[in-house]
């Protein structure tokens, strides 16, 4: 795989500047969290792969057989190739930090590739991630930046299965951080001002 296994939205990075990966929700495109990452890290340079799973013509990055239920070969496949893309944009800017987040599905392709090479990652964000397996054990985690946020009332990520995420990353030493509101699966400001502090 290389910089164009996906078709993505590409920003050069400024001066020093860190590079951000965003991972849109279903449904999503890589327009999604362009504007925002701007916004929060302006002289950082953008990543943003478009999924490339159709369902019902609304863009994931990976298979699922219903809702809450994921189709783990496709997901182990896929999450190959997103590494190996994401590999190749660090190799092409060396020494330079590589930023992430992503929501709900996005969030989802992201934390299998955290888990699978968290050391891709200076930093990692998962805005209402859904994890319904128990991800393996991999000490590269240790000191690995991640902060995870979730609506306490989310009908599609349930807390409790939030909760046992964010506990998998702690007991991996990982310097993990957790953010939630009191609504569901939609965005909430404090989740945004969370995200600017942790990316920041």
């Amino acid at each position: 795989m290389t910089t164009s296994s996906y078709q993505a939205l590409i920003r050069a990075p400024r001066r020093d500047a860190p590079i951000v990966f965003t991972f849109h929700g279903t449904g999503g495109d890589e327009d999604q969290f362009a504007e925002l990452a701007r916004q929060i890290l302006p002289d950082a340079g953008l990543v943003s792969p478009r999924g490339d799973v159709s369902e019902f013509g609304e863009l994931r990055f990976f298979r699922r057989t219903s809702e809450g239920s994921y189709d783990m070969q496709d997901l182990a496949r896929r999450t190959d190739k997103m590494v190996e893309f994401i590999a190749a944009h660090k190799a092409e800017n060396p020494g330079r930090a590589i930023y992430a987040f992503g929501y709900s599905n996005g969030a989802n392709i992201l934390a299998s590739t955290l888990f699978s090479q968290p050391q891709l990652f200076d930093r990692a964000a998962l805005l209402h991630p859904l994890i319904p397996w128990v991800p393996a054990v991999n000490k590269q985690l240790k000191d690995r930046r991640i902060l995870i946020t979730a609506g306490q009332r989310d009908p599609i990520c349930p807390l409790p299965l939030t909760e046992r995420l964010v506990d998998h990353f702690a007991a991996q030493k990982a310097r993990a951080e957790a953010c939630y509101h009191s609504g569901g699966h939609e965005i909430r400001p404090e989740e945004l001002q969370a995200l600017q502090s942790f990316l920041t």
